[in-house]
């Protein structure tokens, strides 16, 4: 029998407790594996040049080089590698900025265990997962963005099928069009939503899913449901 592929993390937070913690709690999954933990911006990217983890749990106030800036470096460089921003802080600028820079999900530390498990699975499957202040502070980005409404019918065909992860030649097939239409349309999406890369496209799109729903995530369990993981 096969095992299950693993999820693999890199924790970058630079509380002593906090780090203790998550390892004893990542390590009771088994379809998860904590590749390393850092407590510094610097650290986290000296990690990525030798290893891309799936998932990156990125605590938002570091010394030094601070979680946003570790963020847009780490998507810039290895756009493929999901950051899961984590903070105790509430401040809507922070959530944006995180976001902004590239993270695909934004969860307070006060978040429950469960919450976490299902933000690394849904990250590591490309779909964001946002704490309520996280939310509220999408809609005013996301109502700032024209792009949305510039969209044909066909771009948003394209872009849904990006978040499902298909590549070029998988859309082409999907859409019954040449190649060289799929790569067009996409560069379509790309420009219209401002954005440089694929990645950067999904991310927008969950997020303007998320703004756009009234009700909690498919799947989410209730805040009330466990034990928050903060230490």
């Amino acid at each position: 029998m096969n095992e299950q592929p693993q999820i693999t993390i890199l924790v970058v937070e630079d509380h002593p407790m906090t780090r203790a913690g998550l390892e004893l709690f990542l390590d009771a999954y088994p379809d998860l594996r904590l590749l390393r933990q850092v407590s510094s911006g610097e650290e986290a990217l000296e990690f990525c040049e030798q290893i891309q983890p799936d998932v990156v749990l990125m605590d938002m106030k570091l010394a030094g080089m601070d979680g946003v800036a570790t963020t847009m470096a780490i998507k810039h460089r290895w756009p493929r590698v999901q950051v899961v921003a984590l903070s105790s802080f509430q401040d809507r600028d922070v959530v944006e900025r995180a976001v902004q820079a590239g993270a695909i999900s934004y969860l307070l530390k006060t978040a429950t265990a469960h919450e976490l498990i299902y933000a690394i699975r849904a990250a590591h499957a490309g779909r964001s997962v946002l704490s309520q202040e996280a939310t509220d502070a999408l809609v005013r980005s996301v109502r700032k963005l024209s792009g949305w409404g510039d969209l044909t019918e066909r771009e948003w065909e394209v872009i849904t099928l990006l978040a499902e992860g298909l590549t070029n030649a998988q859309i082409a097939e999907r859409l019954t069009v040449s190649l060289a239409t799929a790569k067009f349309h996409v560069g379509g999406v790309l420009s219209k939503l401002g954005v440089s890369n694929r990645a950067e496209a999904v991310t927008l799109f969950w997020q303007h899913q998320l703004v756009g729903q009234t009700g909690p995530l498919e799947g989410h369990p209730s805040q009330t449901d466990h034990p928050n993981v903060s230490h």
